[in-house]
């Protein structure tokens, strides 16, 4: 059976394909365009040739002004907002800092239960700790940044 479709995929023509040339960047198939002088025979394997599609040119879109996307008291609302919530999440960091300075209490924070016979887990709470304390203060630091970017309240 095997042997019966060899012999037919060798002696069917239509499955053969063309000579393909290659012209720089392109490939082509037609003797005539492989006249040109940098177009040479492509050998071995196959070719797989997809045609580009044709982009429509579209107009660059034209910026608009701020005053006409949103209006001045609406966007003055949304400064507002955005600097309400930004000094919540501040004031709510800044306050997870200070319980976390007070339990890690400067890199010596007292033995919890099990911690008082397995050392091991006291040092891994410790670097928790100070993971956290430094995961707080980088998103202190940010949050700040934020505010800072934000347009002075009034």
């Amino acid at each position: 059976m095997a042997l019966a479709l060899a012999l037919l995929g060798l002696c069917s023509p239509s499955l053969a394909q063309d000579r393909i040339w290659r012209c720089g960047n392109e490939y082509t198939n037609n003797p005539s365009e492989a006249q040109r002088p940098n177009c040479q025979l492509v050998s071995g394997g196959n070719v797989t040739v997809v045609p580009a599609q044709r982009s429509v040119p579209t107009q660059p879109a034209q910026p608009a002004s701020i005053s006409a996307r949103i209006s001045s008291p609406e966007q003055r609302q949304r400064d507002s907002d955005a600097r309400r919530i930004l000094e919540e999440e501040l004031r709510k960091a800044e306050a997870r800092r200070e319980e976390l300075r007070r339990e890690y209490n400067e890199g010596q924070p007292e033995r919890m239960g099990p911690e008082t016979r397995n050392y091991q887990k006291y040092l891994d709470r410790v670097a928790n700790l100070k993971a956290n304390l430094e995961r707080v203060d980088s998103d202190i630091a940010g949050l700040q940044r934020e505010l800072g970017r934000l347009p002075a309240s009034k």
